[in-house]
């Protein structure tokens, strides 16, 4: 999963990401890898793994992982070239989902780009400034599809009548993600071009210390962010990331005696990739054993043949079998032959559709 911060400068935005990359490195005791400056990989907080791990002493333990892009402040002007964001953009292209953050915060001792703090006015500069980069792209696929046109390709003529009915949307200022492509063609034309509106939206409402506590319940700036996240569907989370910066310099223990003081149950990484995995429709399996125990992403829905082929393409080829038990029950079993006598482990086929915490072995032969 690979996730792209946005944001006006100073709203906070790369805070969060240096207190999110080095928080979750410290606290699943795994390395914080630095791709370029503003790219990082963090783990999935899992406690399942941990408590599978120990179940079975395993050598080694490897969580999912979310990688971080963390693109310069955008500015009005963006996708002309102002400012420094226009040369990252490119950088979320390849993202499954936009991070926005957004300052819902008075601090006289931090500068807002626009004067004021105001998230309708910020969410909307920064949505008008990946539109504008999406015209650009589609202008470009525009001329070329145009070109197909001339020498009488038919296929081209269909695509370049969606393109021109996207083009119209988008210079309405709405966002790709929006807009309905028609047929089941222009459906996977539309996904071709890879639009940054195109992608889901969670908005991190970057609050002060004190509206932490009631999740932003009476910040109006969050309550006007969450009026409209809910009308387009995107998910909200609220963060400090002063607070985040600062349990970012502590080990677990103290984090959660930290949080507990703030009279809060999670961190900003855990609301965030919560989030994101609802929002992207994410779960994890699990595989075990002395060797490894290693938590896998997939789609929900995905069926036992694809989730093996996350593991090895031959698992998915050969697939004959998956030998499945929950991972509760594993452990409440207290051994797999002892799950396996009372029945909680069932041998699935193809057909079979992957739960949320199954620790699965595959069977297969190539």
């Amino acid at each position: 999963m690979k996730l792209g911060i946005v944001g006006l400068p100073n709203v906070g935005k790369s805070t969060l990401f240096n207190s999110l990359t080095k928080a979750g490195a410290e606290s699943a005791n795994y390395p914080f890898c630095t791709i370029d400056p503003n790219v990082g990989i963090v783990p999935v907080p899992d406690p399942r793994l941990k408590l599978l791990g120990d179940f079975y002493k395993s050598r080694k333990v490897t969580p999912a992982v979310v990688e971080f892009v963390d693109i310069a402040g955008l500015v009005k002007g963006a996708s002309k070239g102002e400012g420094l964001g226009n040369q990252f953009l490119a950088n979320i292209r390849e993202c499954d989902a936009i991070v926005h953050v957004v300052r819902c915060f008075e601090d006289s001792n931090v500068i807002h780009v626009d004067g004021s703090v105001d998230p309708a006015r910020d969410i909307e500069t920064i949505n008008l400034e990946l539109i504008f980069a999406d015209l650009e792209v589609l202008e470009r696929r525009m001329s070329k599809t145009a070109r197909s046109v001339k020498v009488g390709d038919k296929k081209a003529a269909r695509e370049l009548a969606m393109e021109e009915k996207l083009k119209a949307h988008l210079e309405d200022g709405k966002p790709a993600k929006t807009f309905d492509p028609g047929g089941e063609d222009e459906e996977k034309w539309f996904s071709e071009i890879s639009l940054l509106t195109a992608k889901p939206v969670i908005y991190a409402a970057n609050v002060a210390e004190d509206d932490l506590a009631d999740d932003g319940e009476g910040n109006a700036y969050v309550a006007a962010v969450r009026e409209l996240a809910a009308a387009e569907g995107s998910e909200v989370f609220v963060i400090c990331a002063q607070i985040e910066a600062e349990m970012a310099e502590l080990d677990d223990e103290e984090r959660e005696e930290f949080l507990a003081d703030l009279g809060i149950t999670s961190s900003g990484l855990d609301k965030l990739i919560d989030a994101s995995y609802r929002t992207l429709g994410l779960m994890s399996f699990l595989t075990s054993g002395e060797d490894e125990t290693r938590a896998w992403t997939i789609k929900i829905g995905t069926k036992a043949p694809q989730a093996a082929g996350k593991i090895h393409t031959d698992f998915e080829r050969g697939f004959i079998k998956a030998e499945v038990v929950n991972y509760k029950d594993l452990l409440d079993a207290g051994s797999y032959a002892a799950a396996r006598d009372k029945g909680q482990i069932r041998i699935e086929g193809k057909e079979y559709v992957v739960q949320d915490g199954d620790v699965i072995l595959f069977r297969f032969n190539v």
